[in-house]
């Protein structure tokens, strides 16, 4: 299959997260990976199946797993359009993975820094809220990646650089991880971090005025 960087004709039910910036920078990441028909792929937070549907292109048996059911849907539907072989799942990443382990483990999970300290239990809202540092889900991962990954498995994960480069290294070099940054962008401020702009400088986590935001992937390798 070749999509360039992303297919242009994805299905998206209404609420589920479309493809982005950071869609687009975890892909290429992706893509530097050495994917085949014996590499087995975990995509956390599937959305609409951008990556899962990258990956099974090249071959790699795909699960992608979302708590989110309009999302599954729409994973299976572009899955079927695509005719590529995905096994999608509903639920939480970690119950839905326990006991498998994974060659790549690819994720683009909220990480937008929210007032609320609950995450949202449903609605668009679910696709990027992630607590007041927003690190509820990234902390969550970091966590589970040793138990997830092959001997060799590598994890990449995108996230924005407001919710802490160096804590998320720190947090899987300390779980037995190397991780290190992959790659970066400058991507202009959207609507949802616009509309926090007061909260996010009272919190120390925007400079005032500031109008760019730094995207990573960190990629962490299991030994």
């Amino acid at each position: 299959m070749t999509w360039g960087v992303l297919p242009p004709d994805l299905i998206a039910l209404p609420g589920v997260y479309r493809p982005q910036a950071d869609t687009r920078l975890l892909a290429g990441a992706l893509d530097r990976e050495a994917l085949g028909p014996r590499t087995d792929v975990l995509e956390i937070g599937t959305g609409t199946g951008v990556l899962a549907l990258r990956a099974a292109g090249r071959g790699a048996r795909v699960t992608a797993v979302d708590v989110s059911w309009p999302a599954v849907i729409t994973t299976r539907l572009n899955a079927l359009r695509h005719r590529l072989p995905v096994r999608v799942l509903h639920g939480d990443f970690a119950a839905r993975s326990a006991g498998r382990r994974y060659d790549v483990v690819v994720t683009n999970p909220p990480y937008v820094p929210a007032p609320g300290k609950r995450l949202p239990p449903g609605g668009p809202e679910r696709s990027w809220d992630a607590g007041p540092d927003g690190r509820a889900v990234i902390d969550r991962i970091c966590a589970s990646a040793p138990a997830l990954l092959s001997p060799g498995g590598v994890l990449l994960m995108v996230h924005s650089a407001m919710c802490g480069t160096e804590t998320t290294a720190d947090r899987l070099t300390r779980a037995g991880l190397a991780a290190e940054v992959a790659t970066t962008a400058s991507v202009p401020w959207g609507p949802v971090l616009r509309s926090r702009r007061d909260w996010l400088e009272r919190q120390g986590l925007a400079a005032e005025a500031e109008e760019w935001e730094e995207l990573v992937v960190i990629r962490a390798q299991c030994p």
